[in-house]
């Protein structure tokens, strides 16, 4: 079965208001949807940011084991 789909779209105001490594965000129809990674050192940074050394707020959750 072949679809056909004729869209016109038209957006005065979009507002995202987060955005994750693992998000998708599509306006209309797609034949397929193919993710992109891009990383952008915006801050100028020359070298790591330091390790934690005190309790954080943070709830690091356990990633298993690679295989």
């Amino acid at each position: 079965m072949n679809w056909t789909v004729y869209q016109h779209i038209t957006i005065n105001h979009f507002k995202v208001d987060n955005v994750s490594n693992s998000s998708v965000l599509q306006v209309g129809s797609a034949g397929s949807i193919s993710g992109i990674s891009q990383l952008y050192n915006t801050g100028g940074f020359i070298e790591p940011a330091p390790e934690l050394t005190e309790p954080t707020p943070f709830n690091f959750v356990p990633l298993p084991n690679p295989v």
